[in-house]
């Protein structure tokens, strides 16, 4: 069973309603003690950063997901709280996937990078199986995580950036896989057959 954590700084419906088109019945979730009782788990997130992580911290989702062994996957904002820190509200974030999310360096472009972008295939993994880098996929961000080890797969706006990092159990896309048509169902397909 699939847990969508709910903090209150997230889309949930077009979450939950992707995963029911591939057959899932996920489970929005409000108490960090339910975290457990799941196979799988999902982050969403919009807004400010320093906001979600606060509500992270005081409702108790931090050492949830912290001791949490199973494949857990951050979208958009909830890819960002994964990491080290971010320059949004320069906070210190949960630490699971190594690495700074940083304002993109968009130059003359228009910020937030909205709309439908491609990606670069940086390093094979589970979760870019059957990846088709000629199809875009929906961003909307104004910060980012920097590319490092953790990258599997960048995409390009004013600068480049990583578009999904995973360590260990955690990953993240910095897109909207719920909206990204094929090639996101793709991916979120691949994120239930993960395998650690």
């Amino acid at each position: 069973m699939i847990a969508i954590i709910n903090t209150g700084c997230a889309n949930i419906n077009s979450v939950r309603f992707a995963f029911e088109r591939l057959g899932q019945m996920p489970e929005v979730i409000t108490s960090p003690e339910q975290l457990k009782n799941f196979e799988r788990a999902i982050l969403p997130g919009v807004g400010h950063a320093s906001v979600a992580m606060r509500r992270l911290v005081e409702g108790g989702w931090q050492q949830a997901i912290n001791e949490y062994q199973r494949p857990l996957m951050g979208i958009c904002l909830g890819m960002q709280l994964l990491c080290d820190s971010t320059e949004e509200g320069n906070v210190q974030c949960l630490g699971k996937i190594p690495g700074h999310v940083k304002a993109l360096d968009v130059g003359n472009l228009t910020s937030p990078h909205m709309g439908w972008n491609n990606l670069t295939l940086n390093r094979e993994h589970a979760l870019t199986k059957g990846l088709d880098v000629n199809k875009q996929v929906y961003f909307v961000h104004s910060f980012a995580h920097t590319i490092n080890d953790a990258t599997l797969v960048s995409g390009e706006y004013g600068q480049t950036f990583s578009a999904i990092v995973a360590n260990n159990n955690y990953a993240g896309m910095q897109f909207h896989p719920e909206r990204s048509a094929k090639v996101g169902t793709r991916l979120l397909q691949n994120f239930l057959d993960w395998q650690l």
